[in-house]
């Protein structure tokens, strides 16, 4: 069978990126974490709550950041 983006059949895309933020993240601060990625603190937040939508940009753009590929963001 065919596993898709999302490791959990019910789980959101948005959902997935949020709880692979926060794994990422490790022991840094949000502030720290969010400059190493170079968004703001504050889309961060949103983001590892799973309560923003992001744009492909930003999306390449954290991918960069933690050198995997957009897709690794969602597993």
């Amino acid at each position: 069978m065919h596993k898709g983006l999302c490791s959990h059949k019910n789980m959101s895309l948005a959902d997935a990126l949020a709880k692979n933020l926060r794994t990422r993240r490790g022991d840094l601060t949000q502030e720290q974490f969010a400059r190493k990625l170079g968004i703001s603190r504050p889309t961060l937040t949103r983001l590892e709550n799973g309560a923003q939508n992001t744009t492909i940009k930003t999306l390449d753009q954290i991918a960069k950041s933690l050198k995997v590929g957009v897709g690794d963001l969602f597993q």
